[in-house]
This record gives structure tokens, C-alpha cells and sequence, in this order.
């Protein structure tokens, strides 16, 4: 995602994965890896444009107290490489199947981070069934936007147009197709009752590369979360 920032560090690597396992999903192959073992599951969703070593730093860690599984959207890591636009409920239909392939019966801990977070609410609102609690660490929303808009209108919507453009370079236009573009906002559907956590950070920048990371555009998304 090239707006919303990490709140850990922790989840940036460009660590290698040696011989990852693919799974077909929908006829796209998609890389996972599952580790650990225990009574809970968790199913990891990296950000916009990250594959699977994301969370390379955290893994391991994770994985000494419950089976761990992580994977690569289409068009990231070493999933099928494919030039075409999805949208954060295809992503949550894949993740399902994904679960389903691997014979997952248990409802699992959703882990998101970033876009990844918009992916998670999708796949909790379709698949009830299949999630147990839901974590997202500095999600993505339909309101950032917004945010640069309510600082500096003219600025923000430059700002905006610079990251669309950025965001479909790969033709993998995520969010702002997604979301972001939408106006007046479609009626998301609920979630149903489980444990929610959103850790999300309002750590300000000396160089902000845009207004979402000032400090009042730091300030006004921790009050939004």
C-alpha cells in the first residue's frame, strides 16, 4: 500500500523464501507456508504489493504458539504474476478457498496488515464460518482519502492522484479502485460479533512524504481508528 505506513517495523523484509508450496486457487497458483503447531490457527494477509515475507521478522515467533499460515496474493511474492485488477473481497474469496484446499476446518485468527486489513473485513463479513478473531495492524480504510482531502484540499488531491497512478502502475490497482474512488461510500456489511483488535500507529515523520503522515494527518487517523 503506498499511503497507509506499518505501525511495527518488524513486517518489512526482503528476507528469501527457499522453495515455498503453491496451492490452485480459482487456477492461480498461490504460494503458501504453514508452521507451528497448537489449538489455534492463524491466517496472515500482508500488505498492498507484499507477498508472504513480510512476515518473515514475525513468523517463527508466532509459529512456537499456534500453526502459523502465510501466503502471497495473486501478483505477489511468487504467486502467479498476473497484471489485472482485484478487488479486497476477490482477495477474501481466495483466502477461503486457499483455507478450504488445506483442509482447514477450524475458524482461524485473521492477522492483516495494511490493505491486507480491508481483505480481513471482506472475508469476515463472507465468512463468518471460517473466522474465529480478527487483528489489523495500521488497516487501510476508505476514509484516508478523506484525510488528506480535510488538510488541504487542492494539495490532498494531487497527492491522491499521484498515488493512483502509482498504485495501477503494476496493474494491480487495490485500493483506490477498491475504495478509495468510491462516492458516496456502498453500505459495507457487518461483521459478526468476534474479538477485534486494531493496533494502529500515529508516529510522526521528520521527511512526511505526503499529508497522510503529517502530524495533524497522523493525529486525525488515530482519532478515525
Amino acid at each position: 500500500m503506498k499511503l497507509v505506513g506499518l505501525c511495527f517495523g518488524l513486517i518489512f523484509s526482503a528476507a528469501a523464501l527457499a522453495s515455498p508450496d503453491f496451492v490452485k486457487v480459482k487456477g492461480y497458483a498461490l504460494e503458501y507456508e504453514i508452521a507451528g503447531k497448537g489449538n489455534e490457527i492463524i491466517l496472515l494477509e500482508a500488505g498492498g504489493s507484499a507477498g508472504m515475507s513480510d512476515w518473515e521478522p514475525v513468523f517463527k515467533q508466532m509459529s512456537e504458539h499456534a500453526k502459523v499460515i502465510r501466503h502471497s496474493r495473486v501478483g505477489n511474492g511468487q504467486s502467479t504474476a498476473i497484471k489485472q485488477h482485484f478487488t479486497s473481497r476477490d482477495y477474501a474469496d481466495h483466502a477461503s478457498i486457499l483455507l478450504t484446499e488445506l483442509d482447514v476446518k477450524q475458524p482461524v485468527i485473521f492477522i492483516a496488515h495494511s490493505y491486507g486489513g480491508s481483505v480481513a473485513r471482506d472475508f469476515a463479513a463472507a465468512y463468518p464460518e471460517q473466522i474465529k478473531a480478527l487483528m489489523m495492524l495500521d488497516p487501510s480504510s476508505e476514509h484516508d482519502v478523506d484525510i488528506l482531502r480535510a488538510i488541504d484540499l487542492e494539495k490532498g488531491n494531487q497527492e491522491i492522484a499521484e498515488i493512483k497512478l502509482a498504485d495501477m502502475k503494476g496493474g494491480m490497482s487495490n485500493q483506490y479502485l477498491d475504495f478509495w474512488s468510491k462516492r458516496p461510500l456502498p453500505d459495507y456489511p457487518e461483521i459478526k460479533d468476534i474479538p477485534v483488535t486494531v493496533i494502529a500507529s500515529v508516529r510522526t515523520m521528520e521527511n512526511p512524504p505526503n499529508l497522510f503522515f503529517t502530524e495533524q494527518g497522523r493525529k486525525m487517523w488515530g482519532e478515525l481508528w
